[in-house]
């Protein structure tokens, strides 16, 4: 009997309408532990490297790991991986909320689709059955519209759904998947190889159990780390404010992305912040499966309601477009989600536009005569709406920035923050330079959640010597031990990835560590995970997305940051006149992970 792990694979043809299930591999699960990490290792060895990101060819996988749905506090996410059509490599994209743990329920691991259905369709998952459906009625309706009809459809409010909207039928190269209607897998545009392939959903029902090899073994481990969680100084703020609770901490520090990174600091801060979110219009707490912090917040506004905004959308659509109206911020956030659309790239090509016109680099007549201005709600939402239908100037937003940039020119690329295609989130790397450096290396493109290291920011200074080798390694303004800092983060933040734990709490909490991790997979799967093979399992998966990366076109010389970060210091606030170095800090970066100085693994 397999344990942990639910014991088998799905592959779906569109194209053929034929599905296949096959029994799961435990010597590729212990090579690979599950989640992301199981997900690239598929990738890399079924896709062909040069193929189309939208044609048929294209893989997408949807994963989830060994400890999914089990007893472990927050282990509730899954992962959609494929070549990503914005940035042309490694795309994927994770998200929380009830789906995964009813896909384990289910009873698989892993579901690998290819193909292109001639008609729209959804897919099916139960423990008894698996059936293509046709979505015709469903195509054209947005998330919170298709997940309602499914539901209807199969007489079933329990029925977990991952869907596309409107942005993911008319291909955004950022167009995201959303399950329980809010809970985006956001990054890379996963949403928009699904919509490729004429699927508008996957509707999944499971009921079936998920066995542990050392069930009360198990269960002590568990119970060790939710106390863990509730006596974490930072609990109950975590509890009433989620992520949104950085938009004040990252102000205070001076690193809040203003007016297109112009500035560290937003002087209206205190109307867009979680604090006021909170107090005006959450009117309850939400909570992925089986999680004790209860982190997602439920608003009502005149307009509208829904479930977050997390903290990269809150900041995008206030401080880093200039916008002091939080009931807009909220009106966006739920567009977008009903939509499918990341908030990231949208908002940063948007800012991208703004200030190229106030530099006079464009004009508003270079897009279609909308009044692009900090904090003009009114294009701003106007623009959006065109982006979703790729109508008129909205067709090449939809693009992505950087492909912006290729088709204005005239010096716009110095205002364009993304790094290899994917756009920079809400955090100046001037005054974090460890996450700076993440940006700058993660295998996805300009991202931090390749390796989180928040441990810049605890001014922990002993530890940080012991295990880093300097104390500056919790100064978040020096650039001194940072690429150990990094490549200790990169394998932890991975192996959350392959358990599928919220990295908010298993990372940012400080709660899980390797050893921890090997009593959990070895107590919950019954297999070898010792930390040394578990070590040995994250390396040989960074290098092979790196890999993978070099081979689908990948220049090492794209680890490197935008301009802006690099000459232009931070003109006020804690992080005044910081800059960050890169280069340094990527070739250390390269030569602890033992590659060549060009970027490229030796093994």
């Amino acid at each position: 009997m397999i344990h942990g792990y639910a014991g088998k694979i799905l592959r779906v043809d569109l194209t053929t309408g034929r599905v296949k299930t096959e029994k799961l591999d435990l010597d590729f699960a212990l090579h690979t532990i599950g989640g992301r990490g199981m997900n690239s290792r598929r990738l890399y060895l079924e896709l062909k490297k040069d193929v189309d990101p939208l044609s048929p060819e294209n893989l997408l996988i949807l994963g989830v790991g060994p400890l999914t749905g089990s007893f472990l506090t927050a282990s509730a996410y899954f992962t959609f991986t494929a070549k990503s059509p914005l940035t042309g490599i490694l795309g994927d994209s994770s998200a929380g909320g009830h789906f995964g743990p009813e896909l384990k329920q289910a009873g698989y691991d892993q579901v690998i689709i290819t193909g292109r259905s001639e008609r729209p369709c959804y897919l099916l998952i139960t423990q008894d059955k698996v059936e293509l459906r046709d979505a015709s009625r469903l195509w054209g309706k947005d998330i919170w519209e298709t997940s309602s009809s499914i539901r209807k459809i199969l007489r079933d409010p329990s029925v977990q759904i991952a869907a596309i909207g409107p942005a993911g039928e008319h291909l955004v190269k950022y167009a995201t998947i959303a399950c329980n209607n809010s809970r985006m897998c956001g990054r890379t545009g996963m949403g928009c190889v699904m919509g490729s392939k004429n699927l508008k959903a996957i509707a999944v029902k499971g009921t079936g159990p998920v066995t542990l090899a050392d069930t009360l073994k198990f269960l002590d481990l568990c119970k060790r780390i939710d106390q863990k969680i509730v006596s974490h100084p930072e609990f109950e703020k975590r509890r009433n404010l989620g992520t949104t609770m950085l938009m004040t901490d990252l102000n205070r520090i001076g690193i809040l992305p203003t007016r297109h990174f112009q500035k560290g600091i937003f002087e209206h801060v205190d109307k867009v912040s979680g604090e006021t979110l909170a107090k005006k219009f959450k009117v309850k707490n939400k909570s992925c499966f089986n999680c004790n912090v209860h982190c997602s917040r439920y608003y009502v506004t005149k307009e509208v309601e829904g479930e977050g905004p997390e903290f990269e959308t809150l900041c995008s659509y206030s401080s880093r477009l200039g916008i002091n109206k939080l009931e807009f911020t909220l009106k966006a956030n739920a567009f977008l989600n009903r939509m499918g659309m990341d908030s990231v790239s949208s908002g940063e090509a948007i800012g991208w536009a703004i200030e190229c016109i106030e530099r006079g680099l464009l004009s508003k007549e270079d897009f279609d005569g909308l009044d692009l201005r900090w904090g003009n709600t009114e294009a701003i939402e106007k623009l959006l709406k065109m982006i979703v239908s790729r109508q008129g100037i909205g067709d090449a937003f939809a693009e992505g920035t950087r492909s912006l940039v290729q088709r204005f020119g005239k010096g716009t690329e110095e205002y364009a923050f993304h790094v290899k295609g994917l756009d920079m989130i809400c955090g100046d790397p001037r005054g974090i330079k460890a996450y700076g450096l993440t940006y700058a290396i993660a295998s996805r493109g300009g991202d931090h959640l390749r390796a989180e290291p928040f441990f810049e920011l605890t001014e922990r200074y002993e530890e940080a010597k012991k295990r880093f080798g300097t104390k500056e390694a919790a100064n978040r303004l020096s650039e001194k031990g940072k690429a150990a800092l990094v490549v200790y983060s990169e394998k932890l933040a991975l192996l959350i990835d392959c358990l599928t734990m919220c990295k908010n709490i298993g990372l940012c909490m400080d709660i899980l560590d390797f050893e921890t991790a090997s009593e959990l997979l070895i107590s919950g799967t019954g297999l070898h995970f010792t930390p040394d093979r578990i070590d040995r399992i994250l390396e040989d998966h960074i290098n092979t997305d790196r890999k993978m990366n070099i081979e689908f076109g990948l220049d090492p010389s794209s680890d490197t940051l935008p301009k802006r970060f690099i000459r232009e210091p931070l003109k006020e606030g804690p992080s005044q006149g910081s800059v960050i170095h890169i280069d340094k800090m990527v070739k250390e970066y390269y030569k602890i992970k033992g590659w060549s100085e060009k970027g490229i693994p030796k093994k």
